[in-house]
């Protein structure tokens, strides 16, 4: 029998409880919307994206659990969720799938069309994602399209109608942090994945994780150092990529004895990288 109160089961469904996700998902959209704004973003254009940025990730976890609704229960982490306990049932989630959706379309359908176009290839991907680990030995590899780097494509199409060169190395050194971060948060869950039979970086890459996680984060600090110089940034920005690597040195030592918690606590620092990487646009892109 679950206890929780109507508005908390729809409110831990939607995950506002751990906004982890949502700042993950808004850092790279706000990274992007700098750099194509040179430094002065359209107020409407932030507005926008920052609701669909809260829209998706809802949408999201709404149809992650969905999908996981019969997998959840046997994960130590999901086993709580309120499609598991029965808080919410399937009808409502499909409902408050419905609902989200339609707003996402009408924040989606004030932008120009190459970012609606763009838009409707992330719905499917979205879509796709949740089956990905039942078929897919590597779904973060799937992932680090979806959330971690299509957005910034988004951004750039919605801020200038097109998508730079500078857009792409941007979605590399995103695609390849989200990899890396979420490979870290597989590490959570990888006895529990195994038993279930979810599948993940994590599993895949067996004790070659923690090798694999520094070369992405490596590679990632490099790209930003290159982006950096094209855009011929202020020094302050290298000051911040200087802070950013000390904290992956923090985030090898939380993971480096596969601690269930403490990969988790290592995950979640993730929320201070991307912040000090828009940090770093924000006072190093000349205006």
């Amino acid at each position: 029998m679950n206890n929780l109160p109507r508005w908390r089961a729809y409110f831990e469904l939607l995950r506002l409880h751990q906004p982890i996700g949502i700042f993950l998902l808004l850092w790279p959209v706000l990274w992007a919307l700098w750099i194509a704004g040179a430094g002065a973003v359209d107020f409407k254009m932030l507005i926008l994206f920052i609701i669909g940025v809260l829209l998706t990730r809802s949408l999201g976890c709404v149809m992650n659990d969905i999908a996981d609704r019969n997998l959840d229960g046997f994960v130590t982490r999901t086993c709580h969720r309120p499609l598991v306990t029965g808080a919410v049932s399937l009808q409502e989630a499909v409902l408050l799938l419905i609902v989200l959706s339609a707003l996402a379309l009408l924040v989606v359908y004030q932008l120009n069309r190459l970012t609606i176009e763009l838009a409707l290839i992330a719905a499917g991907m979205i879509a796709l994602y949740p089956f990905t680990k039942r078929y897919m030995a590597w779904p973060q590899l799937f992932l680090g399209f979806v959330f971690g780097a299509w957005s910034i494509l988004m951004a750039f199409s919605a801020e200038t109608g097109k998508i730079p060169g500078i857009a792409w190395l941007l979605f590399l050194a995103a695609y390849g942090w989200c990899v890396a971060y979420d490979t870290i948060y597989a590490m959570v869950d990888r006895e529990d994945d195994r038993q279930v039979g979810i599948k993940s970086s994590a599993i895949a890459l067996g004790r070659h994780d923690i090798v694999f996680i520094a070369t992405l984060e490596f590679v990632f600090v490099l790209l930003l150092g290159i982006i950096g110089r094209c855009l011929k940034v202020h020094p302050i920005y290298y000051g911040m990529l200087s802070l950013i690597a000390g904290l992956f040195i923090y985030q090898h030592h939380l993971i480096k004895n596969r601690n269930p918690k403490a990969c988790f606590q290592a995950f979640l620092n993730n929320a201070w990288i991307g912040g000090l990487v828009f940090l770093g646009f924000f006072f190093g892109i000349p205006s």
